[in-house]
Order: structure tokens, then sequence, then C-alpha cells
């Protein structure tokens, strides 16, 4: 495996903290993306290079065992295991205990494969190491079940993201981490959503809130309004005498709810009066009137 410097392909100082590489990460996916960069090899080569990077090294676990083992660091756990029961076999063999350098990493895959302490049928399994990736989505992208290819460590995957996956939530693809060791199982793939809001909507769970400007004069008559729901535009009837802070609930016109298909949150509408402004002669001898009426 040819050695890849994930600091350089950020473009980032070896001492860089966690919020720097995430910032690095961000605007060179953002650069490189399929999306932006379509037929694009050289692009879509780097953005599998920058995914790989931010894979490692924005997990403190993973940046530990790289500046330790740097090319050979999925195997890392596999070779401190390898290397304690290599000193047991020894200190079993001969009587007393062995030093087992690390700097012999690179020759403990020979030992794994075919060499060393009863070659390859006489080595331990090892399961593969998992693999932790972070997918970046809009609040509309999880609105509806679709499709998705994730690169990670240099593999597209195609996921499929049900409707309704949460911020933050963190789903296990098994047997998609690294391989296993002398037929050992593979690692699993932990995918985190990190998922932006960019629209009027605040979400809570399956449940949608909405603020929604009222005229003052819709609020004391009554009357229909047209308001935004996450799918489009809808009438809602205004009662007579309405309250500024007076919330509505729309009942199925929230959220998906993760996994259970044709269900839905709601959505909550909050009256938000609007006093006019820029009132005529006529309109203020009017109010006056109604003041002296009250």
């Amino acid at each position: 495996m040819t050695f890849i410097d994930y600091y350089k392909v950020l473009g980032i100082d070896k001492k860089a903290t966690e919020k720097e590489i995430k910032k690095a990460y961000r605007k060179l996916a953002r650069k490189y993306h399929p999306d932006l960069n379509p037929d694009d090899k050289i692009a879509e080569k780097k953005f599998k290079e920058i995914n790989e990077a931010n894979e490692v090294l924005s997990h403190p676990e993973n940046r530990k065992k790289y500046d330790k083992y740097g090319k050979d660091w999925e195997h890392a756990e596999q070779f401190e295991k390898a290397q304690k029961q290599q000193q047991y076999q020894r200190a079993a063999h001969q009587g007393h205990s062995s030093n087992y350098s690390e700097s012999d990493f690179s020759d403990f895959f020979s030992s794994m494969f075919g060499g060393g302490f009863g070659g390859a049928r006489g080595a331990a399994k090892f399961r593969g190491q998992d693999f932790n990736a972070e997918l970046h989505l809009d609040l509309k992208d999880v609105y509806q079940t679709h499709k998705r290819t994730l690169t990670v460590n240099g593999k597209n995957i195609r996921l499929t993201i049900p409707a309704g996956v949460r911020n933050g939530q963190i789903i296990k693809i098994k047997g998609h981490g690294g391989k296993g060791v002398n037929g050992g199982p593979n690692g699993d793939l932990h995918i985190k959503f990190s998922i932006a809001n960019h629209t009027s909507f605040k979400r809570d769970r399956d449940n949608l809130y909405n603020t929604v400007d009222l005229d003052l004069y819709k609020a004391i008559l009554g009357g229909e309004i047209n308001i935004n729901t996450f799918t489009g535009k809808v009438k809602l009837k205004v009662k007579p005498e309405t309250k500024n802070g007076t919330k509505v609930k729309l009942k199925g016109k929230g959220f998906p709810v993760y996994k259970k298909e044709g269900q839905f949150g709601d959505l909550y509408i909050t009256f938000q009066i609007n006093t006019p402004t820029d009132l005529t002669d006529k309109e203020k001898t009017l109010f006056e009137e109604l003041a002296k009426l009250r």
C-alpha cells in the first residue's frame, strides 16, 4: 500500500485541532464534490482521498493509530494482539519473555500470512477494523427515502437512506469496514448523519414548527390564509379574535417517522400578529372611533 499523507491531503498541520480538521474537510469536500465536477476523474480521485483522510483524522483513535503506524494503521489492533500472543508463545517455548519491538511492525504481516509462528494456519483470526464516516445532508434530503453513494476509504458504497433519519443518528452497515485478517470477519461501517436545516421550519423529532405572520384585520375578523407546509401550500382557517401567539396543529403535516412508512408527525403553527403601520388619517380616525366604542 502506498503511503498517503492525510495531513497533506487536507492541507493541515500535524498539530491541527479537531475543529481545524473538520473545517478543512468541509471546504475541500465542497470544492471537489462529484456533483460540482461531473466526469472529472481528477476531482473524483481527490474527493476520495479527502474522504479517506477525514475518515482517519477526524476520529481520535484512528488518528492516534495513523500517527503511530502510518499506512498500516488499520491493522494496529491485530498487530498489538499478535504481539502479546507471540510474546506468550515465546515465553512458553523458551521459559522467559521476549521483547517484541514495535519497529518490527512491518514484519508482522509476513508472520501472519505465512511466516513467523506456525505460518498462516497457526495464526489467529482477527476481526477487521470498524470504519466511521460522517454524511452531510440537508433536511429536504431526508424527507423522502433515497439512495446515496458514500465514499469511504476509497470505496464507493451505495446506501438507501430511510426518510426521517435524524441529525446525529448513527447507523451500522455490517461488513463494510476493514478486511478481516486470516479469514476473520470484516469490520463494520458506522455512519453518522449531519443534517443541516436551511428551511423556516424547526424540527423536533417527527414534528415541525413554524411561525406565520397574520395581519391584524384577519386576526380580528377571521378568514382563510395560505400557509407553507414542508411539501407545499395549504389553506388554513383563522378563527375570529385570534390572539397573538395562538398555536394551531396540522395533523400529519410534520416529518416522516423513521422506518415507519406512511406515518408522519404534526406541524405546529404559531400566529404572529402584525400591527399595521403608516396609517392614513382616515384609518387613524377609524381606530380612534373603535377605541371609543371599547
